[in-house]
């Protein structure tokens, strides 16, 4: 649960934190480990699930950057947290701020004070820090935490943008067929109602959904509004059984498990050139991969403990291809394995860019097909009794 801590730092002024705990007692415990005298502790008002989508993110990739720039420029780290202190203006980033510019200030280190700050920081950043703390090239490791953020952006952007043209045509498609199915085949079905000509089965069928529309328009807008409200609070749920049913799929599912692995390998590559040995780095590894894929992992870094290759303990776990197997052998030859690791994370990225672009250059004819034929399958339904007059006149 989260907990607002209302509190005293060692300088007397009144900070705010936000804490994970069990309960209120935890959380003033928390706080007072860090120095501070609480004032008060109390849970944090839940938003509701639509809210979450709201919810501000702490801005982790620009920090960086700021960061990085300002130590490059000689400023020292609690300089540099004092200069983002007065310029930030949002309360909640600036509350991370002043947070961490405090730990430094009571003599921990810089890792110690993201600690702190979990929820706006994750482990592999906070692991990246500790590491460079060991070694001295904070600047180093931060330049390759941005690089290494950047590039999975990269590959979640071309994701995105290849799915915005199929969501437009899925989106402008449903409109125009609710437009019609609650516009136009009511007024439809009140001059078929009048006429009194016996209708074909799908025509009726139609007629009838234009006759409800007619009689209970407000309610159904209102059940249609309520669908769309709970289906973006469950979005994430949604999401997540869409992704079960997607795995089933066997050429979805490879081409699942090639992105996973392409960001098991890229992180890897990262923590190993900040020093962070083999092992530990697998370690911090666990909550990256799905769910289906942790127990390989974890039996993965187990036989590498126990002085297995590393090629042939991931290769066993089904965490390789074959392309990545060559590649890891090659690697543990040189004595290089974070730089073969970013070339493998790299060769399964593009991979991935082609059959993401393949993708959509088949489904897109097929989805504005289906949407063609809905459309037009309504538009026959409604003219279709006008087809059969015109042709008893003749």
């Amino acid at each position: 649960m989260q907990f607002e801590v209302r509190a005293l730092d060692p300088q007397r002024r009144v900070v705010f934190l936000s804490l994970d705990a069990p309960d209120a007692s935890a959380a003033a415990a928390k706080a007072q480990a860090q120095g501070l005298a609480v004032l008060s502790a109390r849970q944090r008002a839940r938003l509701p699930a639509l809210g979450r989508f709201f919810e501000q993110r702490f801005p982790l990739l620009q920090f960086t950057q700021e960061l990085v720039a300002l130590l490059r420029a000689g400023l020292s780290l609690p300089e540099t947290l004092e200069v983002m202190v007065e310029k930030e203006t949002r309360a909640e980033v600036r509350q991370v701020f002043e947070q961490m510019r405090n730990a430094l200030y009571e003599g921990r280190s810089f890792s110690q004070a993201l600690q702190a700050c979990e929820r706006s920081f994750p482990e592999l950043y906070i692991a990246t820090v500790r590491a460079s703390e060991r070694t001295g090239d904070l600047s180093e490791s931060l330049v390759r935490y941005i690089d290494y953020q950047e590039r999975l952006d990269l590959v979640r952007k071309k994701i995105v943008s290849a799915s915005i043209y199929p969501l437009v045509l899925l989106g402008v498609g449903g409109l125009v067929t609710l437009f019609l199915l609650g516009y136009v085949v009511p007024r439809f079905s009140t001059i078929y109602a009048e006429s009194g000509r016996d209708l074909p089965w799908l025509s009726r069928l139609l007629i009838d959904w234009g006759r409800v529309i007619n009689e209970h328009g407000g309610m159904v807008a209102m059940a249609a509004a309520a669908l769309v409200v709970g289906g973006i609070a469950s979005a994430r749920r949604i999401a997540v059984l869409a992704g079960g049913l997607a795995r089933r799929v066997p050429a979805i599912r490879r081409r699942l498990l090639v992105y996973h692995l392409a960001r098991f390998y890229r992180t890897m590559a990262m923590l190993l050139r900040g020093g962070i040995p083999m092992v530990p780095a697998l370690g911090m590894l666990t909550t990256l991969l799905p769910g289906d894929l942790r127990p390989a992992l974890l039996a993965a870094t187990q036989r590498i403990r126990e002085g297995v290759a590393t090629s042939q303990a991931l290769g066993d776990a089904g965490l390789t291809t074959p392309v990545a197997a060559r590649m890891l052998r090659v690697g543990e030859r040189s004595g290089d394995m974070a730089t073969m690791m970013d070339r493998i994370a790299a060769f399964h990225d593009e991979e991935l860019a082609r059959w993401v672009d393949w993708f959509t250059k088949l489904f897109e004819p097929l989805l504005m097909a289906l949407i063609g034929v809905i459309i037009g399958g309504i538009v026959v339904l409604m003219y279709l009794p006008i087809f059969e007059l015109a042709g008893s006149l003749q």
